[in-house]
């Protein structure tokens, strides 16, 4: 599954401010539910559940926060570079700056974790990585997410 299906370019957020890894995940959550239009307390709690089972913070900067749900036929992603990198409990202990919100409909199927294998992969190389860093704007980052 490319990115491109599940990764809009106006889901595409760069300076984003956050305090705090839940107060991130709400927000992103509330974003997330605005395209969606669905309940946003329902998106931050499913995300806040997963995370509380073990951090998506998967090294180098880069977090995968994701969550089922029942509300959403297919996957979609919102991705952030925050403006300052924040604690997230990471496998490496380094703080996140970029952030990969992906919400997976409840039906079992392999799309969804297809859609996960496949930001998690682009998140690892270390030129897209760099690209991320340095885009200077949400359609920058996009393009360099999806190409």
């Amino acid at each position: 599954m490319k990115i491109a299906e599940f990764l809009a370019p106006g889901n595409v957020l760069t300076e984003v401010r956050a305090a705090d890894k839940i107060r991130l995940l709400h927000d992103l959550s509330m974003r997330a539910a605005a395209a969606l239009g669905i309940d946003g307390d329902v998106v931050a709690e499913a995300l806040i559940r997963r995370e509380r089972l073990g951090s998506t913070g998967v090294g180098g900067g880069v977090a995968i926060p994701h969550a089922r749900l029942a509300a959403i036929r297919k996957p979609f992603g919102l991705m952030a570079r925050l403006k300052k990198p924040i604690d997230f409990e990471a496998i490496d202990g380094q703080p996140v700056d970029l952030v990969f919100v992906l919400l997976l409909p409840a039906a079992a199927s392999d799309g969804p974790l297809n859609a996960l294998a496949s930001a998690a992969r682009r998140l690892r190389e270390p030129e897209t990585l760099r690209a991320l860093r340095e885009g200077a704007d949400p359609v920058a980052l996009f393009q360099c997410v999806t190409g």
